[in-house]
């Protein structure tokens, strides 16, 4: 078993949890990190006790170094494309922090490039390796359910807006829908094996953001803290997407399935005002059919764990570049919920349902289940 050696490219607080799970790992050496702001990516290496990192203000100088394999890019949204193209094109494989891109012209850039190069370019969705992720789509998959028809998915947080580099559209693009409502179309999305979205008609507002009793950087916020959205898919599918970063309410309901032979209500896990999204383990599903005898509800029975879902995502990159394997979250996949995410501000900007054009050449899957 080969050892790898990555690098780290950001040293803000998503860099030290990547730097933690690489720690864990015995095949894996990190030996570079990079930041823009001088000293930070030594401060980064001190903190972490990484005591043969080369440090860097300028990460090509990082994707220089001849033996390096992989790099976490931990950067500002608006950072994305740019780092994730060069690193694959320097020959590195990519973990890239969600959301992936800005925009979905970027997206697309980023998927082509990786498929020129042969790169590895795998995108960090943690809720993926929560157990009742799988279940859940083993349900959905397995035509208990019948046809998907609806979908309702998202969440809320009655108060939960962050601010910074979250807030600046210039470095994020996106507010509350890059930020967690991405997480949520990730859930729904690879359950149901990534069916093509054709149109989008949405709204968004900051009314929270905006508004110094709520945020304290109300002068400075200009991205959505609430958005809704319906999107139409290609095999007859209609997704009711909703997602808030602060409300007068304590939830915007469950991410529900409804099928020809059945439904599924899932709830994400968590408690307080910062909970209510989908970014991490499943809380709760419930089962509803109809028999002989009537209706039927039940719980379905949830698999214990204490797995670290953000440790299992750089694990299982970290084993993919070791063994040669694909990426275990492909860019490809993601794409989809970019053009979503893209269609739904461009919507709420033309105040109009707008179309979505993915490119045909670029395989992705088209079928339910």
């Amino acid at each position: 078993m080969r050892n790898i050696k990555v690098g780290i490219i950001g040293g803000g607080g998503i860099a030290g949890a990547h730097a933690k799970a690489y720690r864990k790992l015995p095949f894996v050496n990190i030996i570079a990190v990079a930041d823009i702001t001088p000293g930070r990516a030594e401060e980064f290496a001190e903190k972490y006790n990484l005591k043969e990192t080369q440090a860097f203000t300028d990460y090509k100088e990082l994707l220089k170094i001849s033996e390096l394999d992989a790099v976490s890019i931990c950067t500002p949204n608006v950072s994305h494309h740019q780092i994730s193209i060069d690193a694959l094109r320097a020959g590195k494989q990519v973990l890239l922090e969600k959301p992936m891109s800005v925009t979905l012209a970027e997206a697309i850039d980023m998927v082509n490039v990786s498929k020129q190069t042969g790169g590895m370019l795998s995108i960090g969705f943690q809720p993926r390796y929560d157990p009742n992720m799988k279940l859940l789509k083993d349900i959905v998959s397995s035509g208990e359910l019948g046809q998907i028809y609806y979908v309702e998915t998202g969440g809320g947080r009655r108060r939960g807006m962050p601010g910074g580099t979250f807030i600046n559209k210039k470095l994020a693009g996106a507010g509350a829908m890059a930020d967690v409502g991405c997480y949520s179309l990730d859930l729904v999305l690879n359950t149901l094996n990534h069916p093509r979205p054709l149109t989008v008609s949405a709204f968004t507002t900051n009314h929270f953001g905006t508004n110094k009793r709520y945020h304290p950087e109300a002068d400075k916020f200009e991205v959505e803290d609430f958005g809704v959205a319906m999107i139409r898919f290609e095999n007859e599918m209609v997704l009711q997407f909703k997602i808030s970063w602060a409300m007068h309410m304590d939830t915007l309901g469950p991410t529900m399935f409804l099928g020809t032979d059945g439904g599924l209500k899932v709830t994400p896990q968590g408690i307080g005002p910062w909970s209510g999204v989908w970014q991490g383990k499943v809380g709760s599903m419930q089962l509803f059919q109809d028999d002989n005898m009537g209706h039927l509800s039940r719980d379905v029975l949830l698999k214990d764990d204490d797995i670290n879902l953000f440790d299992e995502k750089v694990r299982d990159f970290a084993e993919a570049v070791r063994d040669g394997r694909p990426a275990p979250i492909p860019g490809e996949e993601i794409l989809i919920q970019q053009a979503i995410i893209d269609g739904v501000l461009r919507s709420s900007q033309e105040r109009k349902e707008v179309s979505i054009e993915l490119p045909h050449h670029i395989s992705l899957p088209s079928k339910q289940g």
